[in-house]
């Protein structure tokens, strides 16, 4: 009986009639290869059954490598700074611990495409930690045979998936203020795409962003308000590519200062709402009854800020993740967990403090 030898680098070289090096770009180094040749060289890579320049990528249940590979479209520190980041971290390594995997971080800067750290990552699998549906790295991660798991973003329907109902969620703090008599409105979001853009952002720049999340939010925000009779190409919606209390409080400046009659300010995550309330205290504007402010997440800084919110449970997502990754061999379809979320309605939203006839007229 003929027992078919695994490919190997050279094997591969061989069969397609190029060099080892040709092979090798392909993997570290796609801009040295054309388009064309690079997709020839990784269609019979899967047809041989070649894992790519890491010896030890190989399915969960070999435990060959014994260790996750947890992608972030993030500068490393990211991971130990945000606080929703770090909740999912504890989550992940909680469930490798459960599992006797090790937890190897390969961050991917979003203003690079060095896909190499990828590629050499020695892996079981990877989980991929909310992502741009452009990204070379996810790119690099899809490529790998290992099991892959996403959270948040962006939605595949390829692989295994941890996230939350966004458009459900922030669709609840929409009608909170909409119920307290809110209508002009401002947002802050944060990054929608890979290139940098702190400023305010334009109707097709929302409905094709890169970051699905954040355009989940944004479409939910904009068929709320405009089902209350808003029109949402009115709303300043402002973009901030770092996520920061700073860049929160930035960007409520750039937006009060364009529209200082806006009562309600609604951020996509705490961290930009705790800087809009730092930025409301410096221009003496009392929160909430001068201006309302809103985040997402439900991180313990929210919660001492009695900041109106959306709580997610990121250490569960993260712990969910890890459990559908190191089970990825005993499932052949993809699976789908969404996890709940709670609207916390804090001490930062109330009415408005005079009413739209005061600026609009009966």
């Amino acid at each position: 009986m003929h027992v078919r030898r695994p490919a190997t680098l050279a094997s591969l070289a061989a069969e397609l009639g190029v060099s080892r090096t040709t092979v090798s770009n392909a993997y570290n180094r796609p801009d040295q290869l054309s388009p064309e040749l690079r997709r020839r060289v990784l269609e019979t890579a899967r047809r041989l059954g070649y894992p790519g320049p890491d010896p030890v990528a190989r399915s969960l249940r070999t435990r060959k490598a014994g260790a996750v590979g947890l992608l972030l479209t993030e500068n490393l520190s990211y991971a130990f700074r945000d606080p929703a980041a770090v909740g999912f971290l504890e989550g992940l390594a909680l469930a490798c611990e459960d599992a006797g995997q090790g937890l190897l971080l390969v961050p991917a800067n979003p203003e690079r495409e060095d896909v190499a750290a990828v590629h050499r990552a020695g892996v079981d699998g990877f989980v991929v930690y909310s992502v741009p549906d452009d990204d070379p790295h996810l790119a690099a991660v899809l490529e790998r045979p290992v099991p892959t798991v996403v959270c948040d973003q962006p939605e595949l329907d390829t692989v295994d998936r941890v996230g939350i109902d966004d458009r459900a969620a922030i669709t609840q703090v929409a009608d909170h203020l909409i119920e307290l008599g809110h209508r002009r409105i401002g947002v802050i979001c944060m990054r929608l795409a890979r290139d940098r853009n702190d400023g305010f952002v334009n109707a097709d720049r929302q409905h094709t962003a890169h970051f699905h999340v954040q355009r989940a939010r944004l479409e939910a925000l904009a068929t709320a308000f405009t089902s209350a009779n808003v029109d949402w190409t009115n709303v300043p919606v402002v973009e901030r590519f770092d996520h920061s209390i700073a860049s929160g409080a930035s960007a409520a400046a750039q937006l009060l200062d364009r529209d200082p009659q806006v009562t309600a300010l609604i951020c996509t995550s705490d961290i930009l709402a705790l800087g809009a309330l730092a930025e409301a205290r410096r221009r003496g504007l009392r929160v909430p009854q001068d201006l309302s402010i809103t985040g997402f997440d439900g991180i313990t800084e929210s919660e001492r800020s009695g900041l109106t919110t959306v709580r997610q449970p990121v250490m569960e997502k993260g712990r969910a993740a890890g459990k559908l990754l190191v089970n990825a061999a005993d499932h052949n379809r993809p699976r789908t967990v969404t996890l709940s979320t709670e609207l916390i309605v804090g001490t930062t939203s109330a009415p408005p403090r005079i009413t739209e006839e005061r600026w609009f007229g009966p």
